[in-house]
């Protein structure tokens, strides 16, 4: 007797647990329970597992039976001619959503052309395997697992242009990259969800090879030209707020320029930039601790502390800069919800890729700059081009990302034949199509 468990919890037993899990599948399929719902036979251990609770992740397989898949080309026209939807095509029975568990006793085939009387499901796409941040590494089905996850944090973490109206909003922490490109190399589902018209990061020219050691232990070697030219170049925004709160007895917080007999009153030269009101004026150029908004606070337990006869005097509470320096983006004065004066300064700071600062390739290739070399000093091409960034050798042969070397000689080639690669998992355009343009240029197949 098979034991039915559902959603972990012991619910019977049944002596014909293949049946059952096949009644219920086709339950499900016709509409008639959950289309979420999860059922499999795990036979090593003689249990029916059915799940529906929250928290599993389903992805859409399309149903195969006899060794033909049910979505047919009749099917394919119709959603062309919008006679038919993905939600038609679920209520049929057509696409069906399985989670992991259930995927252990599936058997997907990646293409239409391996069908075989024993496959359950087709996958809609090759693609459709990866996430969709996953899909967006070119030729990420020539690249180990391990290295697609970093990949795809790096992707995350890429910087470009997070709003287009960046420059009118007050956001906290954020950066912008000041000339974000769209990748030479791409894939389909970049070209479909429009992350081409919101780039993240830029293209360069690389190297791979050594130099006087600066880039061991995945540290890069960046040419100090293409720096100094506006590569990688950024801006930090952070806002810093103050506000004249109102406390028991009529005390209040007061936005103005502290005087010297003030409790905890900081240096003289902190508050330079403050105008009459208390508040510094735009493009003000600051450093760290200058204040950016004055501000005095009443003292606290003021009537305890009266009895006690203390020498009672105002608190400096100014607002001042952590970061290390900056200009003073944008000065907002206005009220908050308690009808109080409440002063907003946004700043702005220029990054300059310096040693220290942390770069990733799609593939989860990440180092930290080591170097910034002369140009002067770099190996050059015959036609006089020197690299961007030198990446060491070392870094390819355990990690076995050769999706990153085909990416290269890729790039390459559609620099010299003016137009974009497609570099899509399992369907993008074939490596061997690059020799004949690198034969064209006058190249190496290798690159």
């Amino acid at each position: 007797m098979a034991e039915i468990f559902v959603n972990g919890v012991f619910y019977g037993e049944t002596d014909k647990p293949k049946e059952l899990v096949e009644h219920l599948r086709k339950l499900k399929r016709e509409g008639k329970i959950l289309r979420d719902l999860s059922v499999q036979y795990d036979e090593d251990n003689d249990e029916v597992k059915i799940e529906f609770d929250k928290g599993r992740v389903l992805r859409p397989l399309i149903v195969v039976k006899n060794g033909k898949p049910l979505l047919t080309k009749e099917h394919i026209e119709k959603i062309k001619k919008g006679e038919l939807t993905w939600e038609d095509l679920v209520e049929q029975g057509i696409i069906e959503y399985i989670d992991a568990a259930e995927e252990e006793n599936a058997y997907v085939a990646l293409s239409e052309d391996e069908l075989t009387k024993e496959h359950t499901h087709l996958e809609i796409h090759p693609t459709v395997i990866f996430g969709l941040l996953t899909s967006y590494v070119p030729f990420a089905n020539h690249d180990s697992s391990s290295r697609l996850l970093r990949g795809v944090k790096t992707q995350k973490q890429g910087l470009g242009y997070y709003f287009l109206n960046y420059h009118a909003r007050i956001d906290n922490d954020v950066s912008v990259l000041h000339y974000p490109q769209v990748p030479l190399v791409r894939t389909y589902t970049m070209e479909d969800t429009e992350l081409t018209k919101k780039p993240v990061g830029m293209n360069v020219v690389l190297a791979v090879m050594t130099y006087d050691g600066y880039n061991i232990e995945d540290a890069l070697i960046f040419n100090k030209g293409s720096i100094e030219r506006g590569l990688f170049r950024a801006h930090y925004f952070k806002s810093y707020e103050a506000a004249e709160n109102r406390y028991l007895g009529g005390l209040k917080d007061r936005i103005t320029v502290p005087s010297k007999d003030v409790k905890n009153y900081l240096k003289e030269e902190y508050y330079r930039h403050l105008e009459a009101d208390g508040i510094i004026y735009p493009e003000a150029e600051v450093k760290r601790d200058d204040v950016l908004i004055g501000k005095v606070s009443p003292p606290k337990f003021l009537s305890a502390l009266e009895e006690l006869g203390f020498n009672l005097a105002e608190r400096d509470a100014s607002v001042q800069l952590k970061q290390r320096e900056g200009v003073v983006d944008q000065v907002i004065i206005t009220e908050n919800e308690d009808k109080n004066l409440f002063v907003r300064v946004k700043v702005r700071e220029q990054r300059i890729p310096e040693i220290g600062d942390k770069f990733a390739s799609r593939h989860g290739q990440k180092g930290v700059l080591g170097l910034l070399a002369k140009s002067e000093d770099l190996p050059y091409t015959a036609d006089g081009i020197s690299p961007d960034v030198l990446i060491n050798p070392h870094a390819f042969p355990s990690r076995m990302t050769v999706g990153m070397m085909m990416e290269s000689i890729t790039g390459k080639a559609a620099a010299l034949r003016g137009s974009k690669f497609d570099g899509s998992a399992f369907v993008g355009e074939k490596i061997d199509q690059v020799k004949d343009i690198m034969k064209a240029a006058g190249f190496n197949y290798s690159g």
